[in-house]
């Protein structure tokens, strides 16, 4: 299965093409990352991470999740 990564440092967003169902919930929530008409579609530019781990969160096919990264 294909996954995508996007990192703002303290988190990495994952995308899991092959699971999205195209419900439009990022898009919605929060359409300054997610574009769908721009490569690459996820630009999590400087939105904070509490907004994407919500978004995340509410995503219905479990197709966009996270992991948070360790400080070094």
């Amino acid at each position: 299965m294909k996954e995508h990564e996007y990192s703002n440092g303290e988190i990495t967003v994952i995308w899991k093409p092959d699971v999205c169902q195209h419900s439009a919930v990022c898009l919605n929530l929060l359409p300054q990352v997610y574009n769908p008409g721009k490569r690459p579609w996820i630009n999590l530019g400087d939105t904070p991470s509490e907004l994407l781990r919500a978004q995340i969160n509410a995503c219905p096919s479990s197709a966009l999740s996270y992991i948070e990264n360790k400080e070094i």
